[in-house]
């Protein structure tokens, strides 16, 4: 059985005790998301003009005076990654020139962290460059979910809070009353993941899928360290993109002798064929987060899409009322 050691949040309320001074502003990449924010703070989005120009350049203006006010602005930089990128830094730019007392950068889900470190002769540190770009652009403060590198935080020269989705995931997996589970990271890389929330299952076993990748988005998966026989195997990932490695983790998985197997994600970025994949019976459920819209054409009947907007419009007031944002996961 699981033990109920998770985030618990307050419910929505209909409005702060203050907040004359806050503003919260999206972008087009998860508007959605950012309106389910906006319900939990009692509060509206901001009105903003947004175009393109024939020659695809992007225009933003704000609709309303933001002078000495603490502004929030939502953009995951998901897919189209340069465009949600370059509306998000012309964002920040606009709300820098017109007074806003605190920029901070609301990042569901950031974009190039898998280029975080050089691999190879002659790369480029994308990540540092994207963090680079934020802060100069006029972000105070950035908040960002679940990042693929943690060590990211430390190429801002910004306040950074770094909060994780896996609290929300874990209220529904012990909904289910599942039984008997043990924890599986996909790779050595994110046994620290799998670790912590295997902590929160009642101390689950871990397990261990051992691979070698063999280029870009292709993995080659070769043997499980851990006992998996008759057990649910929880394969638990920070973001599920062409659905490969995950796929064959639970392939393997099943070979070796799992009674069932659940996929849990925070950034469903479902890159092709990534539906068809984690579609295929392989899995009981595919369980992620709305950190990245999942569209209709990449939904599949094992697919279940968890709202992470109560989480962070608390961390968004926290931050507001300058409160513990860490508190929140302990």
């Amino acid at each position: 059985m699981i033990r109920s050691e998770v985030l618990t949040l307050p419910a929505p309320i209909a409005q702060f005790s203050d907040n004359s001074r806050l503003r919260l502003f999206s972008g087009s990449a998860n508007i959605p998301l950012a309106q389910e924010v906006a319900r939990y703070l009692g509060m509206d989005i901001g009105p903003m003009v947004r175009k393109r120009f024939a020659d695809g350049e992007l225009y933003i203006q704000i609709q309303e005076s933001i002078r000495g006010c603490d502004v929030y602005l939502m953009q995951p930089t998901c897919h189209p990654v340069n465009d949600h990128l370059m509306e998000l830094l012309i964002m920040i730019d606009a709300c820098r020139r017109a007074s806003a007392r605190q920029i901070t950068a609301v990042i569901p889900y950031y974009g190039y962290a898998r280029a975080d470190r050089k691999t190879a002769g002659r790369e480029s540190i994308t990540a540092k460059l994207v963090a680079n770009l934020i802060t100069k652009a006029g972000a105070n403060r950035v908040l960002a979910m679940d990042l693929h590198s943690a060590q990211i935080q430390g190429y801002f020269d910004i306040p950074f809070d770094h909060v994780y989705g896996s609290p929300v995931i874990l209220d529904y997996l012990m909904s289910k009353q599942l039984s008997d589970i043990v924890v599986v990271s996909p790779d050595v890389g994110g046994v620290a993941r799998a670790r912590a929330f295997a902590k929160k299952l009642d101390d689950a076993p871990l397990a261990i899928i051992d691979k070698r990748r063999q280029a870009h988005n292709v993995a080659e998966v070769m043997n499980v360290v851990g006992d998996v026989a008759g057990k649910t195997a929880v394969l638990v990932d920070d973001m599920i993109d062409t659905g490969g490695t995950i796929s064959e983790g639970a392939r393997l998985l099943r070979q070796e002798g799992a009674r069932q197997v659940y996929a849990c994600a925070t950034h469903a970025v479902f890159s092709p064929p990534a539906p068809e994949r984690l579609s295929s019976g392989l899995f009981e459920e595919v369980i992620v987060t709305n950190t990245v819209p999942v569209v209709d054409e990449k939904r599949f009947a094992q697919l279940k899409v968890l709202s992470v907007a109560n989480l962070l419009g608390e961390t968004i007031w926290r931050i507001h009322e300058d409160s513990s944002v860490s508190s929140m996961f302990r």
